[in-house]
């Protein structure tokens, strides 16, 4: 894991953001390594989040989709409209079919 520390100055206001970036391939093997037992219990606890292992992420959409981003209200921000994506939205703009959102 790498710990990063991001500073910006927002509205007047100084903001520290600590990032955690996991290693994709680390967690893969941790994941292979569990049997189905252990499997189902993290499902059973943290839903499809597995399931995001195996996305490709295409570059430019993030790109388009992280300038509208509002790190402060956590949502996406198109000119005076605020949009907060469910988790069904999220799974379509990442093409999931796999992923069964609970209803």
């Amino acid at each position: 894991m790498e710990n990063d520390f991001l500073d910006k100055m927002e509205d007047n206001v100084v903001v520290r953001v600590c990032v955690i970036q996991n290693n994709l391939q680390e967690l893969k093997e941790i994941w292979d390594q569990w049997d189905d037992e252990v499997k189902q219990l993290f499902y059973n606890n943290y839903g499809d989040l597995p399931y995001f292992f195996d996305i490709k992420v295409g570059e430019h959409l993030f790109r388009a989709l992280a300038q509208f981003w509002n790190s402060t209200y956590s949502c996406f921000t198109f000119g005076e409209v605020d949009l907060v994506p469910t988790t069904e939205e999220y799974t379509s703009l990442l093409r999931c079919p796999r992923i069964q959102v609970d209803k």
